[in-house]
């Protein structure tokens, strides 16, 4: 694991410890934290953002959380994270459910991206023109007759 360089990453680690074996790794100026290969939250300025999508995001937005965001190109960006929920920092045991939802998200938009892969790997194999076996002319047969 890698070296953690904060008290809030290490914390965010320990409640994240009943779920599983995550792993933290560095993303632009914060953390990915992953399960299994796939990132459900990042940690950025001591804040915990977790994974959301069309199913979880109500979840979050009913517990009055608020949206990752960024400044890019001057504009403000946002992600499908979502700020964990205040009383879901207090204990591995709250986090539990919060952690559930948004691997549940990681792995639909994981989903997601594997069909659209296969669709794309399809169409590319469909528009290969098939190769024609080209038809013998009389000076093919005559050459093969006589060897």
């Amino acid at each position: 694991m890698p070296k953690m360089p904060d008290e809030f990453l290490e914390y965010v680690m320990e409640l994240f410890g009943p779920f599983g074996t995550v792993v933290p790794r560095r993303l632009f100026g914060g953390y990915g934290v992953y399960l299994d290969g796939l990132m459900f939250a990042i940690v950025s300025e001591d804040s915990l953002y977790l994974k959301s999508d069309q199913m979880n995001r109500v979840e979050f937005e009913q517990a009055g959380c608020e949206v990752f965001g960024y400044a890019r190109k001057g504009k403000r960006a946002t992600l499908n994270f979502f700020r964990a929920p205040e009383d879901a920092m207090e204990s591995p045991e709250l986090m539990l459910p919060w952690a559930r939802t948004a691997y549940a998200a990681a792995l639909r938009a994981n989903a997601k991206k594997q069909a659209a892969a296969q669709a794309r790997a399809a169409r590319k194999v469909a528009a290969k023109p098939a190769k024609k076996n080209a038809p013998r002319t009389k000076a093919k047969h005559k050459r093969a007759a006589r060897k």
